[in-house]
């Protein structure tokens, strides 16, 4: 079992969390955080004093709303998903889930997907997006609302992605059995030196080959642990292979590792993950 954090905020996407709960097998811990963002009053010209009277009284407010939203929550949570605890904190709520997380040895984030826009929020980062940058352990993102699981797509980069997926999958982290697709996906590019037109034939039908050879190995993995399996390998652009594969198979699920960049320029430029992310119709689960 895996010690999970759900972070919520009162959205829909928080509820959503909630019932996603039942398709992910008994957490050993399972912490409910819900992270109060108290404004700091605006006014230059205010007394201290009155500055802090009307902080206090703000976050006085505040706690009682989020002491009511625990419980709520904790009312809603399925049957039998673990030993639960609830947790209230103050600060910017991205940094003190990732923070949290650490402290704790968090193994799964479970967070709702907020809909701001894509340049906002590359730039800006949501608190799924910051979490899911700089998060240690695995993040699952509910942008929406979760019907079943039973289709899992499982794209992969190369051997480091596949040993990160294998790690995870052999906690058996979900309720129910699930198919999953292992998909691999070779960018077509052109060698850099001139070739002709068979020589090219010829170099990418060996890349695809060994593309093949990788995810049977994977998919041959999987199935020793239990999972019913199924191997893809094709060339195209990896984030609209990804959509159309997901698709073609009615995806309940994405997996995905985060490539290495860290800090900003992950922020800015997106990974493959980041940008699966805005254009997904369903739940995204990223290993680290």
């Amino acid at each position: 079992p895996m010690k999970m954090l759900l972070a919520i905020d009162g959205s829909d996407q928080s509820y959503e969390a909630v019932r996603a709960l039942k398709y992910l097998a008994r957490a050993e811990e399972l912490h409910i955080l819900h992270i109060l963002d108290v404004p700091s009053p605006a006014y230059p010209m205010m007394v201290p004093e009155v500055a802090h009277e009307l902080y206090t009284t703000i976050e006085r407010t505040m706690r009682e709303d989020g002491a009511r939203l625990l419980d709520r929550i904790v009312s809603l949570l399925p049957m039998d998903c673990g030993p639960v605890t609830k947790h209230m904190e103050i600060g910017s709520p991205a940094d003190r889930i990732v923070e949290y997380a650490a402290q704790h040895q968090i193994e799964l984030i479970l967070v709702g997907a907020r809909g701001l826009g894509p340049i906002k929020e590359r730039l800006i980062g949501s608190v799924s997006h910051r979490v899911l940058t700089f998060s240690k352990g695995a993040v699952l993102i509910l942008p929406n609302f979760v019907k079943s699981l039973k289709q899992v797509l499982l794209p992969l980069q190369g051997s480091q992605d596949a040993e990160r997926a294998l790690v995870f999958l052999r906690q058996h982290p979900f309720r129910e059995a699930v198919t999953i697709t292992a998909l691999t996906v070779l960018p077509q590019t052109r060698p850099p030196w001139p070739v002709d037109a068979v020589a090219e034939r010829e170099m990418e039908g060996q890349a695809l080959r060994s593309a093949e050879t990788f995810i049977n190995s994977v998919a041959a993995d999987l199935k020793l642990m239990g999972y019913s399996t199924h191997a893809k390998s094709t060339l195209g652009v990896p984030v609209e292979a990804i959509l159309q594969e997901a698709k073609a198979i009615s995806a309940d699920l994405l997996m995905m590792g985060s490539r290495g960049r860290h800090g900003l320029s992950r922020m800015v430029l997106g990974s493959v993950a980041h940008a699966v992310l805005h254009h997904a119709q369903c739940p995204l689960l990223v290993f680290h």
